[in-house]
């Protein structure tokens, strides 16, 4: 589907958005609550470099696991910012349910299974595919294979794990932090109760 300039600005603003939310999931350590929904898809952070910044950069996308290897796609095409810097710097961190695994990237856009697999990307989207205007579990082959001009398929290797299942978030700290004081709050209140009883 070509995307006029208006509507490709409209889901940017949207993935935006939506991109923010899981990483924050992520960050917390609570992605097992927004990954995978049918909603959402099945959702992984790529932790990679700027190729202009050199500053670590986060991507939440869709993906599918075939083997040690993971494949995602770039919907926006070769012009999407993720897909540019892990051309630039292969080196990634995948953020899996599984745990974290360093990787290395790159285009599988002319992998002769591409059509399957670019396939499977689409249908473990979950509302991405269809926002964008992609049925991919009724699209033909040759409907797929479209596809791959303006999308890009990107495969990931895994080459070792970085932590063990679930993380931990790097902001996971936040909820144990904010437990003891939410305890620490509720019993001077009680104590004031107390007291003034």
């Amino acid at each position: 589907m070509e995307l006029t300039p208006e509507t490709e600005i409209r889901l940017r603003r949207i993935f935006k958005i939506f991109n923010h939310f899981m990483l924050a999931l992520w960050r917390l350590g609570l992605a097992q609550y927004g990954n995978p929904t049918r909603l959402g898809g099945a959702v992984m952070v790529i932790k990679h470099k700027g190729r202009k910044t050199g500053l670590t950069r986060y991507a939440p996308v869709n993906y599918v696991e075939v083997g040690d290897e993971v494949y995602c796609t770039a919907g926006f095409g070769a012009k999407t910012h993720w897909y540019r810097n892990l051309l630039a710097d292969p080196n990634v961190e995948l953020w899996l349910p599984d745990g974290r695994w360093e990787g290395i990237a790159e285009d599988a856009s002319e992998d002769e299974n591409r059509v399957e697999l670019l396939r499977k990307v689409l249908v473990a989207s979950g509302f991405a595919g269809p926002l964008f205007g992609v049925n991919s579990r009724r699209m033909t082959d040759e409907q797929i294979e479209a596809l791959i001009g303006p999308y890009r398929l990107v495969r990931i290797r895994k080459i070792a794990p970085v932590t063990g299942p679930g993380g931990p978030g790097d902001l996971a700290w936040v909820w144990p932090l904010a437990t003891f004081l939410l305890l620490g709050v509720l019993l001077r209140r009680s104590r004031q109760k107390g007291a003034r009883a």
